[in-house]
Formats: C-alpha cells, sequence, structure tokens
C-alpha cells in the first residue's frame, strides 16, 4: 500500500493548529476497527451485557435503549459506537459535541436522523447547558421542543422524531450533568 502525502493548509481550532488527517490515514484508521461484537477484543463483561441489549432491541424491533460509554481515551468508546450501528444494521451520524454552537445546529442533526439511527456524540460533557436541555425530550419521547418567535407572540411547536439510539462517549463522567446522565439506559464503565 502506498501512503500519498496530501498538502493542506493548517486548520486552527480553539488558537491551536491541528493536522489533518488525509484520506489513506482515515481509510486506514477505518480498516482496523472492529465492524462487530464478536471482532472486539477486551472489555469482555460489558460486550456480553451489550449483546443481551441488542439482542433484547432486535426482537422488539425497537431502538436500543441510549448508551453512555465512559473510560480514559483508547479503550475502544467509538468502536464500540460504530459496532452498535452495525450490530443493529442502522445508519451512524457522529457528532463532536464541542463542535454544536446552536440548539439549530442540534436541531438540524436530530431531524435528519432515520428511523433506527444511532447518534453518536464523542466528548459529551462538553454539551452545553442548554444544548443538553434539546436532548432531553429528544432521549425520552422522541420528539423536539422548539421555540418560534419572541416575547408575546413565542409559541412552542413539537416535532415527532425518528427513535433513534444516541451513544454518548465521554473520558469525564463526571462532568456530565444528572439530568442528562439519569436519561441513559445503558451505562458501560471501560
Amino acid at each position: 500500500m502506498t501512503l500519498e502525502l496530501v498538502e493542506s493548509s493548517p486548520v486552527r481550532q480553539n488558537g491551536l493548529v491541528v493536522g489533518q488527517a488525509t484520506i489513506e490515514e482515515v481509510s486506514a484508521e477505518q480498516s482496523l476497527r472492529p465492524r462487530r461484537l464478536d471482532e472486539y477484543i477486551g472489555q469482555t463483561k460489558i460486550v456480553n451485557n451489550l449483546r443481551i441489549f441488542l439482542k433484547a432491541a432486535l426482537r422488539r424491533s425497537e431502538a436500543l435503549d441510549h448508551v453512555l460509554l465512559f473510560g480514559p481515551p483508547g479503550l475502544g468508546k467509538t468502536s464500540l459506537a460504530i459496532i452498535l450501528a452495525n450490530e443493529l444494521g442502522a445508519g451512524l451520524k457522529t457528532l463532536h459535541a464541542p463542535s454544536v454552537e446552536k440548539g439549530g445546529d442540534l436541531a438540524a442533526i436530530l431531524t435528519n436522523l432515520e428511523e433506527g439511527d444511532v447518534l453518536f456524540i464523542d466528548e459529551i460533557h462538553r454539551l452545553k447547558p442548554q444544548i443538553e436541555e434539546i436532548l432531553y425530550p429528544a432521549m425520552e419521547d422522541f420528539q423536539l421542543d422548539l421555540i418560534i418567535g419572541q416575547g408575546t407572540a413565542a409559541r412552542s411547536i413539537k416535532i415527532d422524531l425518528p427513535k433513534f439510539t444516541l451513544v454518548g462517549a465521554t473520558t469525564r463522567a463526571g462532568m456530565i450533568s444528572a439530568p442528562l446522565r439519569g436519561r441513559f439506559g445503558i451505562v458501560n464503565h471501560l
């Protein structure tokens, strides 16, 4: 395999220059990740529990309960999110929590989910409190509550969302608010 270097201008995030992965690097990384629970090495107890939850959700033809994965970097949280989507035969949408600036950003993602999709939010502990509040009805009732207008002309509308599974990953579980943490039916410490 020949690795071709691709020139790109530096990318700045929060005043820091960060590297950009080439298409080949991303492709190589993805090819090394396990795609099914049977390919995942380690975390035997967690894998066995997830296997039971998956089997139950598939038998009921329902979305898997929301999953919170927490632990140090490099233990497979992202891999498990990918595996869960594959095992469910569902689409996977990935979101990096710090990139969600406004409620409208999250609303756009939620309204574009399809039935059964897995929404993976990495670094979920870094969601802003006002963004978290949008997630509450989405996780509990699969609804999006929006306020249209301002002042006395403001009105609330509810938008039904497809049933989806939220997989949140964090290295800092203690920084997740209690209301958000309480909405995850499956919580695993890696």
